[in-house]
């Protein structure tokens, strides 16, 4: 679940990003998966389930121009997320069955995040540089607007054709077929659908890509968006062959000795604002740059945080500020209902859900949580 990202002020909306951190730190390592022989095809009733509420979708034109397309590019956002990427991958990895002939990749950095290395599917990522400059077809994965594409947005514009998969409310309708539901708890659930129509196999390393991207997206099926129809989608991927324990370690439940040292110091650096966020309660945090670089902690395996300062029983928000490699600051908001982050970040510049929200801005912590907390009582 990658966290928004999103332009600062000066740049305001340009910038966007999904609605949840990435998945919590860990230390990147092979799974070891059960039979990896592909399945014939789902089971029947799974095949014959109707997808209420989404008779909106363009299932039928995306699903006819895959079908037609020899050559197809994907494409999700940058700095990808277990939704992002393992959606990704598990589509690449379905279309490849189908006989297509597919490449898949994101924008610079292009560094698969240590995390994530896991996933099954890798051998499809090409650097973005290889990906045609004008796709037959091209599909875009849990990016909210062409701009979170990075250097692969002047190639979305000029794709013969594109196909929008993603579930951020924040969506900004680029894309002339759009398969963007914001109800969908991830956008994994959105591309298991379409792998359905299309009628390819769910093979294991299929459903493990799924699984990632679903349990990334429901924080490990804890969050609001976790439904009983999220639960069946990871019974289905459990019945393909899917590990959780293995899935779940390399998500949530490992991490290298530095991270620890950094998360001492940001939970002591920590400060509880009772009456901020109109009466809720703020509890916030810094990160800076110099103190990960001292302990050996790269910037992407900083999401964890986040998730121990929410467990605050006085405060509605939580707020973790990181400085990233070019100096701004990375601002990751959670809320546990009742104030909207997703309405105060949009006025930051960023974008997100209600409950998980980001912006990416420079300046004095001081004075950006200052901005924050005047935005949060307006929320």
């Amino acid at each position: 679940m990658s966290e928004p990202v999103a332009g600062g002020p000066r740049t305001p909306g340009t910038v966007w990003t999904s609605d949840h951190d990435a998945p919590g730190l860990a230390w990147g390592g092979a799974v070891d998966h059960v039979d990896h022989s592909p399945r014939a095809a789902r089971p029947a009733a799974a095949a014959a389930a109707p997808a209420a509420g989404w008779d909106g979708l363009d299932w039928d034109h995306a699903v006819r121009i895959i079908r037609e397309a020899g050559e197809i590019s994907l494409a999700c956002h940058i700095a990808p997320d277990g939704d992002a990427l393992g959606s990704m991958l598990a589509l690449a990895q379905a279309l490849r069955a189908l006989g297509k002939d597919v490449a898949a990749s994101f924008g610079e950095p292009f560094k698969v995040p240590d995390i994530l290395r896991f996933l099954p599917g890798q051998e499809l990522l090409v650097e973005p540089s290889r990906l045609p400059a004008a796709p037959e077809v091209m599909i875009t994965l849990d990016a909210a607007g062409v701009e979170r594409l990075g250097s692969l947005a002047g190639r979305a514009g000029a794709a013969g054709a594109l196909i929008v998969v993603d579930h951020h409310a924040s969506n900004t309708g680029f894309g002339a077929v759009r398969l963007v539901d914001p109800d969908a708890a991830a956008t994994a659930v959105l591309v298991d659908e379409l792998i359905r129509r299309l009628g390819a196999p769910l093979t294991p390393d299929i459903a493990e890509g799924l699984y990632a991207g679903v349990a990334s997206d429901t924080g490990s099926f804890k969050y609001p968006c976790t439904t009983p129809e999220v639960h069946d989608l990871a019974g289905r991927l459990l019945a393909a062959g899917v590990r959780p324990e293995a899935v779940s370690r390399e998500l949530w439940d490992r991490a290298p000795f530095g991270y620890l040292m950094v998360l001492a110091g940001a939970l002591n650096r920590a400060r509880l604002e009772r009456d901020a966020a109109g009466g809720l309660g703020l509890v916030w945090t810094t990160i800076g740059r110099a103190e990960r670089d001292s302990r050996g902690v790269p910037y992407d395996q900083l999401e964890g945080v986040i998730d121990q300062l929410r467990r605050t029983d006085e405060a509605e928000v939580a707020v973790v500020l990181k400085e990233n490699d070019q100096g701004g600051w990375y601002v990751s908001t959670r809320s546990k209902g009742r104030v909207d982050v997703g309405r105060a970040c949009v006025e930051l510049g960023g974008g997100g859900h209600r409950t998980a929200a980001a912006f990416t801005i420079t300046g004095e912590p001081a004075d950006i949580i200052d901005r924050l907390r005047a935005s949060l009582g307006a929320a």
